[in-house]
């Protein structure tokens, strides 16, 4: 891995229950993220995966510092930003932004496409007005958009030129890390390839890096170097995307990766699918968190809650049977978009939204 451009350490967010007949009492605590750690280096991505509402959301807002972590620390470049506060983390707020998953919610429809890229730039006070519409027309070519664009509204516009002008956005004010929170879920698979290929092409042109949250694992295994897999507030698998999908080594991670569209539905296979629902955030089980629904847990997983463990080189796994779990034959079932598949989409989807 590059030095690290981005170091989490035991990073956690708890939410307080209040209940009792006027609401006063602490009957309970949320652990949405719980001791969670992982770096990012310079120009690499990580992808984080994992069920609806095992904290991907609430971490990327904390690494952000949009919230404020119960426990734990986030460095960026070196700086412990958990400690700042005031102009120092206004400044350094420069340095990490945010794409949105929704392109149409998180644009002000009331304002122009010149003025939402520019607004950056208007808080932090960078530039005159002549520079700045400098730095709108650069953006708008940057990302695939005509200059004439940059007189309209966000309505007037599809939802990958949405997504293209928030990522103009993002970019505006130079960051060295963009969190990408589920930055296609909501577009339509052609236009998801535009963006996903928008992406790598700027990180390899810009050195950007990335903490990119999806759902869809073959989006992850194309744009990744690494993967983190979370459940219930905590990670249970990290390590190389090459070596996640090819040898995954916790239940929960096979578990996603059987749950993936095949990609030939005539092709017989055993999914390796676990029962239940997920357990309540507020009552987490014993010992393993997961062991309610794995197939392979025994005693000790339900009495000891296991830690990260290095299963290969940089491989980490939060399981206690790890090393006994059988070869996966659902690793090649994951496969990455075919890029001349994709480019095609693009193009015409591309001819489409210029329509």
């Amino acid at each position: 891995m590059n030095p690290p451009l981005l170091e989490v350490e035991d990073l956690s967010r708890h939410y307080p229950v209040q209940g009792g007949l006027f609401r006063g009492r602490t009957v309970g605590v949320v652990r949405a993220v719980d001791g969670v750690s992982f770096r990012i280096g310079r120009g690499e991505t990580l992808g984080l995966v994992g069920e609806s509402g095992c904290g991907k959301s609430t971490l990327a807002r904390l690494v952000l510092r949009l919230i404020e972590p119960s426990g734990g620390t986030v460095r960026f470049a070196g700086q412990d930003i958990t400690a700042m506060s005031g102009e120092p983390l206004r400044q350094l707020r420069r340095k990490m932004q945010m794409i949105f998953q929704d392109p149409f919610a998180s644009l002000n429809p009331r304002m122009t496409v010149a003025d939402l890229i520019a607004e950056p730039l208007v808080v932090h006070d960078l530039g005159d007005a002549a520079a700045r519409r400098a730095r709108v027309r650069a953006l708008l070519a940057l990302v695939g958009l005509d200059e004439s664009h940059a007189r309209r509204r966000p309505h007037e516009f599809s939802g990958g030129q949405r997504q293209r002008i928030g990522i103009a956005r993002a970019l505006a004010v130079e960051p060295g890390l963009i969190v990408c929170d589920e930055p296609v879920s909501a577009l339509d698979v052609s236009i998801q390839a535009q963006i996903v290929n928008l992406l790598r092409d700027l990180q390899q042109r810009l050195g950007l890096s990335y903490l990119f949250i999806a759902h869809d694992l073959a989006v992850v295994k194309h744009v990744a170097d690494q993967v983190a897999v979370m459940y219930l507030g905590r990670i249970m698998e990290i390590g190389p995307a090459e070596q996640i999908f090819d040898d995954p080594r916790h239940p929960y991670t096979r578990t996603l990766i059987a749950a993936a569209p095949r990609p030939d539905p005539h092709r017989g296979r055993q999914r390796d699918l676990t029962p239940g629902d997920v357990p309540s955030p507020m009552d987490l089980p014993s010992g393993c968190r997961f062991h309610t629904r794995c197939t392979y847990a025994n005693d000790l997983c339900r009495k000891v809650e296991p830690v990260l463990s290095a299963v290969g080189d940089g491989h980490l796994a939060a399981c206690h049977r790890a090393a006994d779990l059988p070869p996966s034959a659902e690793a090649e079932l994951v496969r990455p978009p075919s890029v001349n598949a994709a480019t095609r989409l693009a193009l015409y989807a591309a001819r489409r939204d210029r329509g």
